[in-house]
């Protein structure tokens, strides 16, 4: 491990020939549960980076974390076929993943597309999930929401030449979201999504991932994933809701706490879709919820 970044990589190959890329920290903390991170769509594992190191390093219990790049992002190789880019695809690697770590179960954490993920493993896979956290995603995804992100994915890219430069772009995009961060947070998420490729930063993602999000009708009703969340009602789950957040309502968190009664729901001032989950004391909400497992 490079003591300095806090992380292993590693490596593995699933079953269509790609290989594929996580993250894992504190690699030697077996005295609890593991912890598992899925980014959202075109995100990768640096957005868990600050998180991952905290729960494996400073927190008590220490913990093993693990997070992934699903294929087309991150150190993950593209796939050539980009309708393979779908979450029940992205699902089935991440249990690829996990059955070569050995991992039999673990907490899962789930930012938007990851979380949609997660409900697809609460369905065929209940017995990995020892608890559950979706940061701002549900059963159902608002339109509006879906719009903004089509929209700002859509947009050509600026090629900012400087991860500065970068950091400023991404305030001019989500800052009215996301009003709660400071210039650090916003440095932070340039590093999160672009990467030098070429001498040039880019964003660490396959562009052909937009193809499918490009033929997305959101003149059409959006199918909802209700009997998904169901079968998390025996499993404890958590989830983070962006106040500011178009994509998950408070009436679907409200649902969600009417068919979970346990479920504990967080609202996060001043941040979007998706809260930085190292901001605004998550970190320690997170700790707190999952402490005794």
């Amino acid at each position: 491990m490079d003591a300095q970044l806090g992380f292993n990589d590693f490596f593995y190959k699933v079953p269509d020939g790609l290989t594929l890329h996580a993250r894992i920290y504190g690699e030697n903390n077996n005295g609890a549960l593991p912890v598992v991170c899925l980014p959202g769509l075109t995100r990768n594992a640096r957005d868990f980076h600050q998180l991952a190191y905290f729960l494996a390093n400073v927190s008590h219990p220490k913990r093993r974390v693990i997070c992934f790049d699903y294929r087309g992002r991150g150190l993950s190789d593209h796939d050539p076929d980009w309708k393979k880019y779908d979450v029940g695809v992205e699902a089935g690697d991440i249990l690829a993943g996990l059955a070569e770590l050995g991992i039999s179960k673990a907490i899962f954490i789930g930012t938007s597309r990851g979380g949609l993920i997660l409900h697809v493993l609460a369905a065929v896979r209940p017995d990995l999930l020892a608890a559950v956290i979706l940061n701002d995603i549900g059963p159902v995804l608002e339109p509006a929401g879906l719009a903004l992100i089509k929209s700002y994915l859509s947009t050509p890219s600026l090629n900012p030449a400087t991860y500065q430069a970068a950091a400023s772009v991404q305030k001019t995009v989500h800052g009215t979201a996301f009003t709660a961060l400071d210039e650090s947070d916003w440095l932070d998420m340039a590093h999160a999504i672009y990467r030098e490729i070429g001498g040039k930063l880019r964003p660490d993602f396959d562009p052909a991932l937009l193809n499918g999000l490009a033929a997305l009708d959101l003149s059409k009703p959006l199918p909802t994933l209700w009997p998904q969340f169901d079968a998390m009602v025996e499993i404890p789950v958590m989830v983070i809701r962006g106040a500011n957040s178009l994509l998950l309502s408070a009436e679907t968190v409200m649902e969600m706490q009417r068919r979970h009664p346990t479920l504990q729901a967080v609202t996060v001032d001043g941040q979007g879709h998706a809260p930085f989950l190292h901001t605004s004391g998550l970190a320690k909400r997170i700790v707190e919820f999952i402490k005794d497992m």
